[in-house]
């Protein structure tokens, strides 16, 4: 079809402009970016409200943000490579079915197609033209039989991403403690962490919605509600175990 009537996919699925090149990788920066943010900021309030000061917030802050963001990354890398290995594994006995168990497979290549209304000469033809090349074959029955998916991205990357998105995210809660250390200055430092921590959530929480295909206001207003539940809980749970152990 001509102009107008042109199917434009990206565009339909919202899927153009500037981030449609880092698209590919971009769940794992949100993910990691919304963790990150949320675990030092809650260490940032569970420290104002036990009433520590700048220093050990810094300490604390940092050492949640490169451990933590580790852990995440480590685990990130290790799921996701686990999933590729099972892929891969259930591939290979794919491969060895076809070639020992051909009529069985070509069977199981035929139930599926006629459960999706083939039938008759077509339904023999379609049998056919999949079979007729090995690589075909496993993948239709990886897709259709076993409902496996082969992912394209690598756990390497995927583990890199998450880890630097973590760090550069879950840093913005601690850079006015850090500023403050390197040159003093006479504000409230935690509503300026408020403040910043929450322009923060608002970019993560865009892309976000961007990734989920959601409103942007939705995923906004999410990761602000979940970021200041966590501060909020982390606070009173500061200055309640700072009242006990002070007592």
């Amino acid at each position: 079809m001509e102009g107008t009537e042109i199917h434009n996919e990206n565009a339909f699925h919202k899927h153009t402009g500037f981030l449609k090149k880092y698209e590919k990788y971009l769940g794992e920066f949100v993910y990691g970016g919304i963790d990150g943010c949320v675990t030092t900021f809650a260490v940032v309030a569970g420290s104002v409200g036990a009433g520590l000061d700048s220093a050990i917030i810094i300490i604390l802050g940092f050492a949640n943000l490169l451990a933590d963001g580790f852990a995440m990354s480590v685990g990130a890398y290790l799921s996701n490579k686990t999933k590729k290995d099972n892929y891969n594994k259930h591939k290979q006995i794919e491969y060895w079915e076809v070639d020992n168990l051909p009529e069985l497979e070509k069977e199981e290549i035929r139930v599926i197609y006629k459960e999706q209304g083939f039938e008759g000469e077509l339904l023999e033809e379609v049998v056919k033209v999949i079979t007729s090349d090995k690589d075909r074959w496993v993948n239709v029955m990886m897709k259709e039989e076993l409902v496996m998916f082969d992912e394209d991205k690598s756990p390497l990357i995927i583990g890199g991403v998450t880890y630097f998105s973590f760090i550069l995210i879950g840093v913005i809660p601690l850079l006015v403690y850090v500023l403050d250390y390197i040159y003093p200055f006479n504000y409230n430092l935690f509503l300026l962490s408020s403040i910043l921590t929450a322009i923060g959530f608002i970019i993560i929480g865009w892309l976000k919605a961007f990734v989920n295909q959601t409103m942007y206001w939705k995923g906004i207003l999410e990761t602000l509600l979940l970021g200041g539940i966590a501060a909020i809980v982390a606070y009173f749970i500061g200055d309640f175990l700072e009242s006990i152990i002070a007592i």
